[in-house]
């Protein structure tokens, strides 16, 4: 049984690592041009980090069980990624994540946990 288990969480860590790799690839040269015209890296880095705290706030305050959940941050562009016990969490968490202001779109990548992980 806790095999079973091993291999469900590494299963659902793969397919967030590799959705998440996948989003950083194909939205760099997209992002780019907006993104660093009269910014820094640093100062840009600073705006992803406040709008994922933003955004990680909003769905807190929302009713949506953030333990699990990392929110990523490109230019706007947000990724909800990690795990959730309840499965209305997920549409729950896109709809909140969507209306925070900066937020241009929302990919979810999260995923169903059972309870005791």
């Amino acid at each position: 049984m806790n095999a079973i288990k091993t291999l469900k969480l590494a299963g659902a860590a793969l397919i967030v690592v590799a959705s998440v790799n996948a989003w950083a690839q194909g939205s760099e040269a997209a992002s780019a041009p907006t993104t660093t015209q009269g910014a820094s890296k640093s100062s840009i880095r600073k705006a992803n980090r406040a709008l994922s705290r933003k955004v990680a706030s909003a769905l807190s305050k929302g009713g949506v069980d953030t333990t699990g959940i990392n929110v990523l941050v490109k230019g706007g562009a947000v990724t909800l990624a990690g795990g959730v016990t309840d499965p209305a969490q997920i549409d729950k968490a896109t709809s909140i994540a969507k209306g925070v202001s900066g937020v241009t779109s929302v990919k979810n990548a999260l995923t169903i946990r059972e309870g005791g992980q």
